[in-house]
């Protein structure tokens, strides 16, 4: 049963919703509640958790649940273009984070659907709970997921309230003729979605499977998840939590694309899960990015000052600083042309990995191969996977360090100089499919603050000893 527009509560909007006015964008944006029972799952008798991802899984039982959507849609039918993506939400942090409101999305008229599918999104760690029930009892109060087993088929339950042959008699989608529906999950989310994907996907659809058309991993470390006892999200807190390896591939017999898009540091854990391109298959691994920016972490940072009313540090100035989302928009446009029948995304370089399965770097401290955006091609810094400290957070937020004076000043003689090779770099990203046009200009205006930055830093460094 669905049940919205959900309007009431204590804050007056939907935990984490955009900070942007979405109405000035053209977009509704409406919550849903969805109440019903959810199937777990098991293995089939005879069936193993085998490397190659064909998994057998079953039904096993049903669980009542009441969980919440939040819907992001054109409201003009016009614009709409047909495609509904599906977000599972991430609840490492112990709340939960999306962003659906990128450029991609808004100008090219997605749907996009924000679904709170584990036990951790809406009622918190026992420690200090910041999930939806205790963020706003009043709105979110009755809401329950009792387990995490049975996230696999509230996510594809949800997919089926928004896809084309959903119960219009509440329509969360007001009536647009959508055509497809794209899964997507991030970092824990993905490695969640990997298992639905090798697992649930390939069931007959009253058994949960086949509601989606194509499905997105974006910083996946390539290990899955377990179908029972999976209440185990990682504490961002627990600074001794070390990051996953890759231990499964994705299923070599989907009939629905599937699109890995990694950073330099998914890619460490992902060497022993890398697998070819096919029809079916893409992988994306981009050098220099890393899973979180300085950029997400401010728009993360604003959206918890604003929900919970505290401000959270400030995030340091020696994180990564190239901001991923214009990766995963370029990507997502390929994707959806993908499952609409068009041709797959490009396929792309990988990173460099020595012998010993330590990335490759050249003089400046920079990943070699893999995708290069403007702002590794055309560099004023390092920025790379490595940590600038060794806590769980830290490893996810990898470097920093802009070049010195003699360096910068080797590379390019002026600001002129600088962006023009920017330029040219960005030129070859738009051309290479992993960067849209409309994401160059922000970028190059970005990209003459980060010369001003280098320049600013060098010039606060000690002069070097004379010789």
């Amino acid at each position: 049963m669905i049940q919205g527009p959900v309007t009431s509560g204590r804050h007056g909007w939907a935990f984490n919703r955009p900070l942007i006015d979405l109405a000035e964008k053209g977009y509704v944006e409406a919550e849903f509640f969805l109440t019903g029972e959810a199937a777990t799952y098991a293995l089939a008798p005879g069936a193993e958790f085998s490397r190659d991802g064909q998994w057998r899984a079953q039904p096993k039982g049903k669980v009542p649940f009441k969980t919440r959507f939040l819907v992001y849609r054109p409201g003009d039918p016009a614009k709409f273009n047909g495609t509904v993506v599906v977000c599972w939400n991430n609840v490492t942090a112990g709340y939960e984070l999306f962003f659906g409101e990128s450029p991609e999305v808004l100008e090219e008229g997605y749907a996009y659907v924000c679904a709170t599918v584990q036990r951790i999104g809406v009622h918190g760690f026992e420690a200090n709970p910041q999930g939806l029930a205790a963020w706003d009892p009043e709105r979110y109060g009755d809401l329950s997921i009792p387990t995490d087993d049975t996230s696999y088929d509230i996510f594809s339950q949800v997919a089926r309230a928004v896809g084309p042959g959903r119960d219009r008699s509440v329509d969360p989608m007001g009536g647009l003729d959508v055509k497809k529906v794209i899964g997507l999950g991030a970092s824990q989310s993905a490695g969640r979605l990997a298992t639905y994907i090798n697992a649930v996907h390939p069931l007959a659809p009253e058994q949960g499977g086949h509601a989606f058309d194509g499905y997105m991993l974006q910083i996946y470390f390539g290990s899955g998840t377990p179908l029972e006892a999976s209440d185990r999200p990682i504490s961002a807190a627990a600074a001794n939590i070390r990051l996953p390896r890759g231990d499964v591939l994705i299923r070599g017999d989907l009939d629905v694309p599937a699109m890995i898009v990694n950073t330099e540091l998914e890619a460490i854990s992902c060497q022993s899960t890398r697998q070819p391109d096919t029809e079916r298959f893409r992988t994306w691994e981009a050098a220099g990015l890393t899973h979180v920016s300085f950029q997400a972490q401010l728009t993360r940072n604003e959206k918890y000052l604003r929900d919970f009313g505290v401000a959270p540090p400030a995030p340091s100035q020696q994180i990564n600083r190239i901001y991923l989302q214009p990766l995963y928009d370029a990507a997502l446009h390929h994707l959806n042309r993908w499952v609409n029948g068009g041709p797959p995304p490009p396929s792309q370089p990988l990173i460099d990995f020595d012998g010993d399965g330590e990335v490759i770097r050249d003089k400046y401290g920079l990943a070699t191969g893999g995708i290069r955006l403007p702002q590794v091609a055309a560099p004023v810094a390092v920025n790379s996977s490595a940590p600038v400290t060794d806590d769980f957070a830290g490893r996810l937020r990898g470097t920093n360090r802009p070049f010195d004076p003699a360096t910068l000043a080797a590379l390019h003689r002026d600001e002129t100089d600088y962006l023009a090779k920017f330029s040219q770099a960005a030129a070859a990203a738009v051309e290479a499919g992993v960067m849209s046009p409309r994401d160059v200009e922000p970028a190059v205006a970005e990209a003459a603050q980060e010369y001003r930055r280098a320049v600013e830093i060098g010039a606060r460094q000690p002069a070097p000893a004379a010789g």
